[in-house]
């Protein structure tokens, strides 16, 4: 089955006459074999209309353990085509979006409601004595984003939540595309607020490699100390949320004035607290001078020497690891089959770091030691989460200490045309992936952006399942996925 695909590495270019165009039922039993045989999994699966009529689809298949992507496509006969997902569980959500988006129908699919839309949706329902439902959202409390969140229940036991996403759709994605080549940046920058670094720069790594053009070397280490530092903070911020919700009060004062010290550093590089402006296709914008580096180091060495002592203290607190462990779990076999990436896969022992498994960049050079746990409960995410923040200023300590005298910024003149380009960077809640299209005359026709939330929100369902609707905010905290960055 391999020759039915093309391989690619990540953010390096391929001829969009070089992907294969199967047939629909060749290209369907295509991808269930390569994830069923080979060990592939869904990065990204999409659909767009010719300009001649009719649709074509892309599956965008993953290889960790070989650093490949395998593309292909097919011309869809008419508006439908046999689903994937009974075969495959992981497409369900991926052929719910293309319904949803150009029309096209997975026939049979099990599950076939909306994705973003609320016209049309009709949620899961159980009848029998004393069953009932709970539903929250989308208008919250607090201050998180719109989502709404159906509970079934039997006493406080969850038989199973739904959740429906969809409240803030914003056309990132067709704005991607219309908009100035200077607009871009901003726009990929704001796909998800709190994960600023690094889809920008899975941004620039989807033009750099259209354009055929490497950054230099002082360009790749800031950027891995800006994403890295991005990982740290929201990795803090969320030992600090998980730590409120079980009332461990003291670590969750302590975590949030921690993270603040490294929003801090990415503000004193880029002048925004969540580094909006730093990057772009060619290299940075901003430069760490040699007074920086050492204020740098020493801040960081604190700020982590703070944190690993506040989680040691959580830790160390039997009430506090009684109310994680098994709580909200979530089996290896389940993370698979659904597809989970990011923290959330790790911590049910899947191996899936894009920094290890398609390296980028600065960590081509790197050699990544991925942190995870196998119980897959509220503990081992909590746990990945300190893991990863040791991991990080490690290797941004180590980064600060070899900076070579380049210029950090080269622009892109052109893009190739007729090309397409996969970019995946590891953001601190997961996977992010980017691909691009350019048509005969070298612009972006096309632009598809997979947030790591829009395969973990299925993970979330499964952890409430058979639990008590009171660890909901526990699990949801654990997982803490984004909304923006699935409704796009």
């Amino acid at each position: 089955m391999t020759k039915n695909f093309a391989v690619l590495k990540n953010a390096r270019l391929c001829r969009r006459d070089d992907i294969p165009i199967l047939d629909i039922d060749n290209w369907r039993n295509s991808i269930v074999d390569m994830c069923k045989s080979h060990e592939g999994r869904i990065v990204s699966l999409f659909g767009n209309m010719k300009k001649g009529g009719g649709a074509r689809l892309y599956s965008i298949l993953g290889i960790d353990s070989k650093g490949e992507l395998r593309i292909a496509a097919t011309d869809v006969v008419g508006n439908a085509y046999n689903s994937i997902t009974n075969d495959l569980v992981q497409a369900h959500l991926f052929e719910r979006e293309i319904f949803e988006n150009i029309g096209v129908e997975p026939t049979g699919h099990p599950w076939l409601k909306p994705v973003r839309k609320s016209s049309g949706y009709n949620y899961y329902s159980l009848e029998g004595d004393s069953i009932h439902e709970v539903a929250v959202g989308p208008v919250h409390a607090g201050v998180i984003e719109p989502g709404h969140f159906r509970f079934q229940c039997h006493g406080e036991k969850v038989f199973n939540l739904e959740i429906h996403l969809g409240y803030q759709r914003r056309g990132v994605e067709n704005m991607m595309i219309s908009a100035k080549p200077s607009s871009r940046r901003v726009l990929a920058e704001s796909v998800a607020g709190d994960s600023v670094i690094a889809n920008g720069l899975a941004y620039c790594h989807a033009v750099e490699g259209l354009g055929s053009r490497e950054v230099t070397q002082r360009a790749r280490v800031i950027r891995a100390i800006s994403l890295e530092l991005e990982r740290i903070a929201n990795h803090v911020g969320d030992l600090g949320a998980i730590a409120n919700d079980v009332g461990f009060l003291p670590a969750a004062s302590y975590f949030g004035r921690i993270r603040a010290e490294f929003l801090n550093l990415l503000l004193e590089l880029t002048g925004n607290r969540f580094g909006r402006s730093l990057l772009r296709p060619g290299g940075v914008a901003f430069d760490i001078d040699p007074d920086m580096v050492e204020k740098f180091k020493l801040r960081i060495t604190r700020g982590v020497s703070d944190a690993v002592d506040t989680a040691e203290l959580m830790f160390s607190n039997p009430s506090v690891v009684a109310r994680l462990e098994k709580t909200g779990i979530v089996t290896h076999d389940q993370a698979k089959e659904i597809g989970m990436v990011g923290v959330a896969a790790r911590a049910s022992g899947l191996e899936r770091d894009a920094r290890r498994n398609y390296p980028a960049g600065m960590y081509r050079f790197k050699e990544i030691v991925i942190a995870k746990c196998s119980s897959g409960d509220v503990f081992a995410r909590t746990r990945v989460r300190y893991i990863e923040i040791k991991k990080s200023a490690d290797l941004i300590l180590e980064l600060l200490g070899k900076m070579p005298a380049e210029k950090i910024y080269h622009p892109i003149e052109a893009l190739d045309k007729s090309s397409v380009v996969v970019s995946i960077i590891e953001g601190w809640r997961g996977e992010i992936v980017h691909a691009a299209m350019t048509n005969e005359n070298g612009e972006i026709s096309f632009y598809k952006i997979v947030d790591p939330s829009f395969h973990n929100w299925t993970g979330l369902e499964l952890a409430l399942r058979n639990g008590q609707i009171s660890d909901f905010p526990l699990c949801n905290k654990s997982f803490n996925l984004s909304y923006a960055g699935y409704d796009l």
